[in-house]
């Protein structure tokens, strides 16, 4: 069995490369700015998603459920990577936007699979309630 912890975090520091590379691939060629725009945020917000799991702040901020926003984050990336990424490989204006459309591709299916591992880890207290339950 795969140590989901261990496999969150190894998603979560794929996430900025492949971020970085498509704003790379649509800077490089001065893609449309919502483009570029997109690569920027992508790396910016999983970059510091991956640190606060890398050194267990998530744990000392108890302020905030962080796995949900983590999850909520990744659900509304999705939803902007598939439409960058459909209409840059669509537009396909030089190979530059190709690229980059398909490392938001890429990014779309990762953010799919670490929003279903997150919500696969969040337990919402359910040991909690049945411990109470049975006493």
């Amino acid at each position: 069995m795969w140590d989901t912890h261990r496999l969150e975090l190894q998603a979560k520091a794929l996430f900025p490369v492949l971020a970085f590379m498509a704003f790379v691939s649509f800077a490089a060629v001065r893609g449309h700015e919502a483009f570029v725009t997109l690569g920027i945020m992508e790396f910016v917000i999983t970059t510091l998603f991956f640190l606060l799991y890398l050194f267990g702040l998530q744990k000392k901020l108890h302020f905030f459920f962080w796995p949900l926003a983590d999850v909520f984050n990744s659900l509304v990336a999705a939803l902007f990577l598939i439409i960058v990424g459909l209409c840059a490989t669509l537009i396909k204006t030089n190979t530059g936007t190709l690229v980059g459309g398909v490392f938001c591709l890429l990014l779309f299916v990762l953010c799919i699979a670490d929003a279903v591992i997150l919500l696969k880890m969040i337990t919402f207290n359910k040991e909690a309630r049945r411990n109470v339950t049975h006493k």
